[in-house]
């Protein structure tokens, strides 16, 4: 156990002794404050490192310890590295990822004791500090023609499956029994959306519903939004609020006990893993972007928490600690849904539900997970909503409709998913949920013994949003830029 809890303190300092040369040469500069600047950054890194508070959500780029990238920022690469402009609106979106992660870090790092118990207080101080460290930073390299290719080339996002593992399980010949149960499932899920929707005996059906959206043309919101150089738009806090509680899913949930009810992460007392508070109904929410034929297309994303998937017998393989429903919309240019796709937040579980304006492309030879879709949908109107159809125990979504109005139900809360990253233990300090492996500790199931040929680490465990492998067979990741582009031909205006 002391070995383990020495292991990030070991690679960080074996990292150290291959310093990319752009840190070496800001650790060694003859300027004081640009010294005391990477300093600081290396400090940050040596305490989220033995405090074992490092965030994962986004991937950090070698070299560059001020920045981060996640899958959509990376696919811009290729335009930064031919325009300045969109060079240095690309490292300003990368700045601010960083600066997410070190406030979760900083604070989950903080002794209480540094500041007479106020956290918030060390987070905010450190968080300037670090603001204004890599302002300094970023000037320096944007400066140095070497240093922003290098920034160009390292900022990419790993891949989510293991290739040992593929190998050492015979990935090459074992794809094929387990593509045959992924087309099971599939027969599965479209033999669920055929039948009556009656629910079972020993459940009642619970309707939970969104705040209240204003009466505003939402479309227009959107449309209206202006582009930054990368053509991303620059849409307002007020405007996405807007969108939010416009698009934000009714939730028809089969009721069989508390383990279908949805709530809000926290920490217990002395717990090492988090659970669900059911007496606080709530919804996490997170913005998302994806590229299509060089556009950049806004993503709402919706999640909610089970307490668990109560097991079916004694060797139920998917029971466990935990359980979710991640549902995502996207928008066209003018506002309009495009297509909704969906996953539990273990990658599991992957489907689409296109609209009209999405027209599904070929598959691949090769027998891969491509696009799997047991419903289309009508095209959306101004004022519909979209109602989610949940089962009992297994959380499987078993319909969407599309309704004009919300009918009455008991409501649901937002929340920013971001909170997940930092929340207050009652002992006193604050942690994430997700682990320096990007899983949730706890959420662990017995599947994982069975499919970790297919290179996803503990299949079947909760994870942290950019760590959403989402095929078994072949390789697919709930955030990659190009996922609605290789699999639709959408129609955006």
């Amino acid at each position: 156990m002391r070995l383990r809890a020495l292991l990030p303190v070991i690679a960080l300092l074996a990292g150290c002794a291959s310093v990319p040369s752009t840190t070496s040469r800001h650790l060694t500069s003859a300027d004081d404050a640009l010294r005391d600047c990477a300093q600081w950054f290396r400090t940050l890194d040596e305490k989220a490192a033995s405090g074992r508070t490092r965030d994962v959500q986004e991937a950090r780029v070698a070299g560059f310890p001020y920045v981060r990238v996640n899958r959509t920022l990376a696919s811009f690469r290729d335009v930064a590295a031919q325009d300045s402009s969109s060079m240095t609106a690309l490292v300003e979106r990368m700045q601010a990822l960083d600066l997410e992660a070190r406030r979760a870090e900083i604070a989950n790092a903080s002794i209480a004791a540094e500041a007479d118990g106020d956290i918030d207080a060390v987070t905010e101080r450190d968080l300037e500090r670090t603001r204004l460290c890599a302002d300094r930073l970023r000037a320096v390299d944007m400066a140095d023609p070497p240093s922003r290719d290098a920034l160009v080339k390292h900022a990419q996002v790993p891949d989510a499956y293991s290739r040992t593992n593929r190998f050492l399980g015979f990935y090459a010949l074992a794809r094929y029994p387990f593509s045959a149960g992924v087309r099971r499932h599939q027969q599965e899920v479209l033999t669920a959306y055929a039948r009556d929707l009656t629910p079972s005996a020993d459940a009642r059906l619970v309707l939970r519903v969104p705040p209240p959206a204003a009466d505003v043309n939402v479309a227009g919101l959107l449309a209206s939004a202006p582009l930054d150089p990368l053509g991303i738009p620059e849409v307002t806090d007020s405007a996405l609020e807007q969108l939010f509680a416009a698009h934000a899913p009714i939730l028809e949930l089969e009721d069989t006990g508390t383990h279908d009810r949805i709530g809000a992460l926290r920490w217990e007392r002395g717990a090492t893993a988090p659970s669900v508070d059911i007496t606080h109904p709530v919804v996490y929410r997170r913005l998302a972007w994806t590229r299509y034929e060089g556009r950049t297309l806004l993503q709402l994303v919706f999640t909610v928490w089970f307490p668990e998937r109560p097991a079916a017998s004694s060797l139920d393989l998917l029971a466990g600690k935990l359980d979710g429903l991640t549902w995502r919309v996207t928008l066209a240019p003018d506002g309009a849904p495009l297509v909704y796709d969906t996953m539990h937040p273990c990658g599991c579980y992957h489907m689409f539900y296109p609209t009209p304006r999405a027209q599904a492309l070929s598959p691949p030879s090769g027998g891969v997970e491509f696009m799997f879709s047991p419903q289309s949908l009508p095209a959306i109107g101004p004022g519909d909503r979209i109602q989610l159809r949940v089962a009992a125990r297994t959380h499987y979504l078993e319909r969407v409709t599309v309704v004009s109005a919300a009918p009455a139900g008991e409501p649901y809360l937002f929340a920013p998913y971001d909170t997940l990253r930092s929340l207050p233990r009652p002992e006193g300090g604050r942690a994430s949920v997700f682990g320096e492996d990007g899983l949730i500790a706890g959420s662990e199931r017995l599947e994982r013994f069975l499919f970790w040929p297919m290179g996803i680490a503990s299949a079947g465990a909760m994870r942290q949003w950019g760590h959403h492998a989402t095929a078994f067979v072949g390789r697919r990741h709930f955030d990659d830029a190009e996922l609605l582009e290789q699999r639709f031909k959408l129609q955006l205006n």
